[in-house]
């Protein structure tokens, strides 16, 4: 079992970074390996709604994305995580994640995923409820914790004085071990559910 870890600050090693690597310890106790992308510091353009995805199976733009995007198909779950810039994610994240969601045509229903919110102080839970949205469009299981997922610092290093943002991460990451096992043992007896075809309904014909 594996968790894709993406880690959406452009610093590498700053307090969204703290926040991951506190749930990487515990995937770690559970058996579940995980692997981080940092991708906040990357030259990540947006989706230009051109379509050509459906069509050569990737997005048209050579970048982390098309390279994240295998690693999403394999893996059991997805934790993305981010810094609050004007209570929104890093845009560079939100251009990633919206080509990657949108490119990929694997099925992402039963891969759980888990959204990371750091901040110096507000601004928190707008940037989670957006992060989750990418996998609720995608009948991906949401894992929650003990709290809206969110850890406290400003300059790096300084999460780590946040005790119930570490403790969160502890109890999200244990979570998200136990529906990532429930479902890969409800899939052995009892498959996945069944899918009606997309109807797909514009309001403007």
């Amino acid at each position: 079992m594996k968790v894709l870890m993406i880690n959406g600050s452009p610093r590498p090693a700053g307090n969204t970074y703290i926040a991951l690597h506190e749930m990487e310890k515990v995937f770690a106790e559970e058996g579940i390996e995980t692997e981080i992308l940092h991708i906040g510091n990357k030259d990540i353009r947006g989706c230009i709604g051109c379509g050509r995805c459906s069509e050569i199976g990737k997005c048209v733009f050579q970048d982390m994305v098309n390279e994240a995007a295998v690693k999403f198909e394999e893996c059991d779950g997805l934790v993305v995580g981010s810094p609050v810039y004007y209570a929104s994610a890093n845009a560079t994240l939100v251009a990633f994640l919206t080509r990657l969601f949108y490119s990929t045509s694997f099925d992402k229903t039963m891969k759980v995923g888990a959204a990371v919110a750091a901040a110096r102080r507000g601004g928190l839970t707008a940037t989670y409820d957006e992060l989750n949205k990418f996998f609720g469009i995608s009948g991906m299981p949401i894992a929650s914790g003990q709290y809206w997922n969110g850890i406290h610092g400003t300059a790096p290093g300084e999460a780590n004085q946040d005790t119930e943002g570490l403790q969160m991460m502890r109890t999200l990451a244990h979570n998200m071990s136990f529906l990532i096992k429930s479902i890969a043992l409800g899939k052995e007896k009892y498959g996945v559910p069944e899918k009606e075809p997309f109807d797909r309904m514009n309001f403007i014909r």
